[in-house]
């Protein structure tokens, strides 16, 4: 399998998390993982890109195989050796998603970063399966430190498979004073209050909720942003799509409600089309931004 690197020099994105294996209702796999899909849109925001992961990605037949190696020829990736890939079954009963592991990559060794991607300018910690150590990740150094923390709320009943249940989000105190923007989605925010409230006292955190677009709370004040109206194919990845944009306009100084807005955009693009390849570009929302003036932000709430 091929592996482009480029660790002669920093990447301006780094997502740490799995790539995983995502099989539909009757079986046929896809990749996913918050990792590719934040990655890929911060590639195709134009900034240049890299994944750290762990998994194993020759044994799904031909077309995974093909499709990581050409994600890989479009973000840098580093992918740790394992027995086996994480591999989720996602099925939507009555508006809820229930999800299934199947197989589990095990732990990232955040130590195997390269020494020049640990100063990347942009890092998301992206878990997806309790893969990331949050103890850990004193060993990175970005300018911005983003996380959509869906993988540390995740609990299964075995090492390796089961039914998936959320559990509360606990951060250690070290790693919530440093992160500067956080995205939930609407089922794991009850479960992440706390967290919520620290990181919002000093950066911004997005709640999302589909076609009901998003909560942003930033610093004292709270609105609400509006999703687009789209027909969804597939909604896998709008999350991330959502939480790579604002990660990547705020940390180049745009306003929480202009990277708000566009990270609205980018997730309704997303889910027009399937799978990762579906991402949209930098272009695609801006075209979709000038074509369709934002409406006025709401206020939702102060805090």
């Amino acid at each position: 399998m091929r592996l482009e690197t480029m660790t002669g020099e920093a990447p301006d994105y780094l997502a740490v998390g799995h790539i995983t294996i995502d099989l539909s209702p009757d079986g046929s796999p896809t990749l996913g993982g918050s990792a590719l899909y934040s990655a890929l849109t911060a590639a195709r925001f134009g900034l240049r890109a890299a994944v750290l992961t762990r998994g194993l990605f020759t044994a799904h037949g031909a077309a995974i195989t093909e499709a990581f190696n050409r994600f890989a020829g479009e973000v840098d990736i580093v992918l740790q050796n394992a027995p086996q890939p994480t591999v989720f079954t996602n099925i939507a009963v009555s508006g809820r998603r229930v999800q299934t592991i199947h197989s589990w990559a095990g732990r990232i060794d955040l130590s195997g970063v390269p020494p020049q991607w640990r100063s990347a300018s942009i890092v998301h910690l992206a878990p997806v399966a309790q893969e990331i150590d949050p103890r850990q990740v004193g060993r990175l150094n970005p300018t911005f430190l983003g996380t959509t923390p869906q993988g540390w709320m995740r609990r299964w009943p075995s090492e390796q498979h089961g039914p998936v249940t959320l559990s509360q989000l606990r951060l250690p105190t070290e790693l919530l004073s440093r992160i500067d923007a956080l995205v939930v989605n609407s089922a794991e925010q009850a479960l992440a209050r706390d967290v919520l409230d620290a990181v919002a006292a000093r950066g911004v955190v997005a709640i999302t909720r589909g076609p009901q677009g998003a909560e942003i709370l930033d610093r004292g004040r709270s609105f609400e942003i509006p999703s687009i109206p789209v027909r969804a194919v597939d909604d896998a990845g709008a999350g991330d799509v959502f939480a790579a944009t604002l990660f990547v306009m705020r940390a180049d100084q745009e306003s929480t409600v202009a990277a708000s807005r566009a990270a609205a955009v980018a997730a309704g693009l997303r889910i027009q089309n399937p799978g990762p390849d579906a991402v949209p570009t930098r272009e695609d929302v801006e075209d979709y931004l000038e074509q369709h003036p934002p409406q006025q932000t709401r206020r939702a709430r102060t805090f």
